[in-house]
């Protein structure tokens, strides 16, 4: 069960909500979105029956909610969120742009590739400081120094970041720099993590894991609702199938999917599902078409030299072909490109912009 508090509701108001749940043996989880306050409800549905939660201040509704996700179930939630990250939005009217190195090598490597980035039309930065590999004998990541060039390619460009953490200690560090925390595939049910990047406030990017059902990503998704951060944006980069031409199979049905069971923006990753740079844009124009709210993409200015998925990279010629693609195809589809606020009233690409 969920309690939708209207726009206009203050904290006195959520806080007495919050007040007759617990005295009647419950708990209750509050999630504060940019327009408007969730609780979630748990324990003894009986005894929340007997609450007149219609009747307190603030309450617009309330409703029973069967599935076992609550709060990002998009019954308790039926008009599609938009999470943003500094001043760039991600949701269901735009398609958004997250772009740069898979992994943080030197600061002169970032940089270049963040602009590259930049100039294909991407408006969030990635990169990766934290690199957890199969191989104990691959490169790890440079760990906080790679965070602090992260921090300042993002500062020079005016640009927001999302940076993947690995471990619950590292939450503060990372959440420290970063815009955006991501959850990698591999850390999709790290139960402890999820509930820890959580309660760093800050919006979070959630991989699917290698062989997770949706319902098992939802969930997981839940894990870091149920801290009450609702700044939550999924991302399908393809699923361990007995395919071995491709290093992942791209599962394009699970955006549709995902966004009718949920009001959470989804996103597509071409790099680590197809594995190849001649993949990437190709996956690129499936992704768009089938609805999803972004991309997010690796760029490299010498694959060859990558220390970490070069094969993947896309180079500075295939992005003019990457920004092509993100002009036509989201204008067929009847999107724009996401652009910073300060952007909004001319695209980045010249044209009106909506947010």
């Amino acid at each position: 069960m969920v309690v939708v508090m209207r726009s206009s509701a203050n904290d006195t108001d959520v806080d007495k909500v919050v007040k007759a749940i617990k005295d009647v043996g419950g708990d209750a989880f509050v999630s504060r979105g940019k327009h408007q306050t969730i609780i979630g409800l748990v324990g003894d549905l009986t005894h929340f029956a007997e609450l007149p939660l219609h009747a307190y201040p603030g309450v617009e509704d309330v409703i029973r909610v069967s599935r076992p996700y609550k709060l990002v179930s998009n019954d308790a939630h039926p008009r599609p969120s938009t999470v943003w990250v500094g001043d760039v939005p991600i949701g269901r009217e735009t398609v958004t742009l997250i772009a740069g190195p898979c992994a943080v090598e030197t600061e002169e490597q970032t940089a270049e590739a963040c602009r590259m980035a930049r100039e294909a039309g991407a408006t969030i930065l990635r990169g990766g400081a934290y690199k957890p590999r199969t191989s104990p004998y691959a490169f790890q990541g440079l760990g906080e120094a790679g965070l602090d060039i992260l921090n300042g390619v993002s500062h020079d460009l005016g640009m927001p970041f999302v940076t993947e953490v690995v471990t619950p200690a590292d939450v503060d560090a990372v959440a420290a720099r970063a815009d955006m925390l991501q959850i990698g595939a591999r850390n999709m049910q790290n139960f402890q993590l999820l509930k820890e990047v959580g309660m760093a406030g800050k919006p979070v990017l959630l991989k699917r894991g290698l062989t997770a059902t949706i319902d098992e990503w939802i969930m997981a998704a839940e894990y870091v609702a149920h801290t009450g951060n609702l700044q939550i944006v999924l991302c399908e980069r393809g699923i361990r199938t007995y395919e071995p031409m491709t290093r992942n199979t791209l599962d394009v049905s699970a955006v549709p999917v995902a966004q009718s069971l949920t009001h959470l923006p989804v996103i597509i990753d071409p790099s680590h599902s197809g594995g190849k740079r001649e993949l990437v844009l190709p996956l690129t124009r499936a992704a768009i078409a089938v609805g999803a709210d972004g991309l997010i993409i690796d760029v490299h200015p010498r694959p060859e030299l990558a220390l970490v998925d070069g094969p993947q990279a896309l180079i500075r010629e295939d992005l003019l072909t990457l920004r092509d693609i993100l002009l036509r195809f989201t204008d067929a589809a009847g999107r724009q490109l996401a652009a910073p606020t300060e952007d909004r009233r001319v695209g980045a690409w010249g044209r009106s912009a909506s947010g």
